[in-house]
């Protein structure tokens, strides 16, 4: 998948541009500031929201066939009279932290959706298609909608490796994806296709390098590269990695929105992949309580202020 970061080491760690011809001396270009390279990439935004459109008259009076795809052209020629999307009322602009430092990220909202918003923990079920700033599609499923496992699921192989199964997205897809809500349902119809109702999320993102492929290189897409997505939210699914009863998001105990740094055994697996939290032999689900309408208890039966699950110090016993 495109959107997943290439661990590529020649595309990580640096380009080979020549060697002497005296002593065979491997050149290496290191790559470029972060910071640097994140001003000129808002310069190539900016540059890019000012110059082009989205076909917001289709969404205006949407004409029969309309797939409601956020679709981008040029100001020019016949239309030159179009609204930039620098100036249209749903573009607004988040800041995303990655590697030490804030990106600055445009959202195009073109309708939020209006069921579950999708956290950075949950399962996607959306279409997307993804374009350069000189308007080559470089990866596309605009028809049949895709699952996207934001952080994916760590387990243990059986040599006792960490293995990541799914995530691996870069920080820019996540994090404009959970911009966006769901829709409230779909209908199978009688030849077993799907019609979803027109109320889910539809809009676009437009990141700086940083937040996408920075200085990898892959074969539709350039080094130092900010992308643009669009995407229709479809489903915004609650996930429960371990199956332990904690939805994956409340597992992020510190709150920072991180997953991987949550891990109270240490034993290198995160609380939210890790089906016994606490490493004490109780698999948390048997240590939580899910009533019946889904609220959970976490008993702290020692009263030592950490809930049995969290707790090494508190034992039962399977049963």
């Amino acid at each position: 998948m495109i959107l997943k970061r290439s661990f590529v080491i020649f595309a990580f760690v640096s380009l080979l541009i020549g060697c002497s011809s005296d002593d065979d001396e491997i050149i290496v270009v290191p790559p470029r500031d972060a910071r640097e390279q994140a001003a000129t990439d808002e310069e190539t935004l900016q540059a890019y929201l000012k110059t082009h459109f989205y076909n917001y008259e289709d969404f205006e009076n949407p004409p029969a066939g309309f797939d409601y795809v956020v679709r981008f052209d040029t100001i020019a020629g016949e239309n030159s009279n179009k609204t930039p999307l620098i100036d249209s009322d749903f573009l607004f602009v988040r800041n995303v932290p990655n590697d030490g430092i804030d990106y600055k990220m445009y959202i195009l909202k073109v309708r939020e959706g209006v069921g579950r918003q999708l956290t950075f923990a949950d399962s996607a079920f959306a279409t997307f298609e993804g374009v350069l700033t000189n308007r080559l599609i470089f990866d596309s499923n605009t028809v049949i909608p895709t699952w996207f496992d934001l952080p994916g699921v760590l387990t243990r192989d059986f040599q006792g490796r960490i293995v990541r199964t799914g995530g691996n997205f870069v920080p820019g897809f996540k994090a404009g994806l959970t911009e966006f809500r769901e829709g409230s349902g779909f209908i199978v119809n009688a030849d077993n296709t799907v019609t979803w109702n027109e109320d889910y999320g539809i809009g676009a993102f437009f990141m700086p390098s940083g937040l996408g492929f920075f200085s990898s290189a892959l074969p539709n897409i350039p080094a130092y590269s900010p992308l643009i997505f669009s995407v229709q939210m479809l489903r915004a699914v609650e996930a429960d990695h371990d199956n332990d009863g904690i939805p994956s998001w409340r597992e992020d105990l510190d709150g920072d929105g991180d997953l991987f740094n949550d891990d109270t055994d240490g034993d290198g697996i995160p609380n939210y992949s890790d089906p016994d939290d606490d490493g004490d032999g109780t698999p948390t689900r048997q240590e939580i309580i899910i009533k019946e309408d889904g609220t959970i208890e976490f008993p702290d039966s020692n009263n030592n202020g950490i809930p049995n699950y969290l707790d090494p110090n508190f034992f039962e016993p399977v049963s």
